[in-house]
């Protein structure tokens, strides 16, 4: 472990982001995402060698294995977000990573060795691949995996209603799964099977186009529901999303087949704009109609990206996030870390101030923290704005 100022730094991180918020940035902010799968698979980080299967299905131990990974990350990690302890306290969520819909929706949940959990499809033969239409939509609260989000939530909730600590500090903020949605395309995928529904979008449209109207619908009924228990608006002044699967179709199949149910899911949940998007992969020849079409004004990038192009296509008011893919920062060495990083930045993606540097795309296990701060020295040197 580096020695580390936290004062400094996070004074430092504070001028950072209030300056790109004025529109005046002094360098490009630099932030990773880092959830507990990075820390679960390392003897130094996990010497408990806790599983994904017990984090998943005991409130403790996911309490418990969260919050020695926040203060880890807090201590180890470099990057433009206060770091140290807490100062108001910690933030827990329930976490049941990027399976938590289809699960919701009825698919069987699979824990692999070494990896996160997933689902299996639930609609890949075509004899039953209209009974999630039948079933109708699952309670919000009681269906699928979302009784034990709930369960868990109450549970954490609890602990920090009874004054649970952890090195000192209290629990400031508890949050449940499925608050956003990774998309009504990339669930269908998840739901039908990728080939399947790929294969339904151009042979069978109209079963495509239900299925996509079921998943959003359910959607909107889930998070409408949990904004009502959570005393939250059903409307915020921008809303975010994600949908990883636009990266296998064209525009003009986006927009005949997919467009209709983004917008609905906009409509409902954003008082206009600016709205964001994460995309993971090739999906870089979508931005400029998203743009367009939604209000689009940040974009949270994978990988392969054309910085320069991207720049060109959305114009420099619209902000990207983006950077060095998780495969070099997994495998690579140092030098190669910072010339990737050098290389993005002198791209022309900095034109505009509408930049943030960050890992393509959500850190994985076995990251060597020395590329880490090889990636955030970089970006803090070449990083700056004249």
């Amino acid at each position: 472990m580096r020695p580390i100022d936290y004062a400094q730094h996070n004074a430092e991180v504070k001028a950072i982001w209030d300056a790109y918020y004025k529109r005046e940035p002094i360098r490009v902010p630099i932030i990773l995402g880092i959830n507990p799968r990075y820390t679960m698979f390392d003897d130094e980080t996990n010497p408990d060698r806790i599983s994904f299967t017990a984090y998943s299905t005991d409130s403790l131990v996911m309490l418990e294995r969260q919050l020695i990974h926040q203060d880890w990350i807090r201590h180890h990690i470099p990057q433009d977000m206060e770091m140290g302890p807490p100062q108001n306290g910690w933030a827990v969520y329930v976490d049941f990573q990027n399976y938590y819909e289809a699960a919701w929706l009825g698919c069987d949940v699979h824990h692999y060795q070494g990896q996160v959990p997933d689902t299996a499809p639930l609609l890949q033969d075509d004899t039953n691949k209209h009974r999630l239409f039948d079933q109708g939509i699952p309670d919000p609260f009681e269906g699928g995996l979302m009784r034990r989000n709930w369960a868990f939530f109450d549970y954490f909730k609890q602990k920090q209603a009874g004054g649970y600590t952890y090195k000192g500090l209290p629990i400031a903020s508890v949050a449940p799964a499925g608050l956003g949605t990774d998309g009504p395309l990339t669930v269908a995928c998840n739901l039908r099977g990728t080939t399947e529904f790929m294969t339904d979008l151009l042979a069978d449209p109209g079963y495509a186009r239900a299925l996509l109207d079921y998943i959003t619908e359910a959607t909107i009924v889930r998070i409408t529901a949990y904004r009502q228990r959570l005393g939250l608006p059903l409307k915020t002044p921008e809303w975010g999303f994600a949908d990883d699967a636009l990266q296998l179709i064209s525009t003009d199949l986006y927009e005949s087949l997919i467009l209709p149910f983004h917008r609905r899911l906009v409509e409902t949940f954003s008082e206009g704009g600016p709205n964001s998007i994460h995309l993971c992969g090739d999906a870089t020849r979508h931005f400029g109609f998203l743009r367009g079409a939604l209000n689009i004004q940040s974009f949270d990038t994978g990988f392969p990206i054309d910085f320069a192009w991207v720049r060109d296509q959305v114009g420099p008011d619209v902000e990207i996030r983006g950077g060095p893919s998780v495969m070099l920062l997994q495998t690579g060495s140092p030098a190669q870390v910072r010339a990737e990083v050098r290389r993005v930045l002198s791209s022309g993606v900095m034109r505009g101030g509408r930049f943030i540097l960050r890992e393509a795309n959500n850190l994985p296990p076995g990251v060597p923290v020395e590329n880490l701060w090889a990636m955030y020295e970089t970006g803090k040197e070449y990083g700056q704005y004249e």
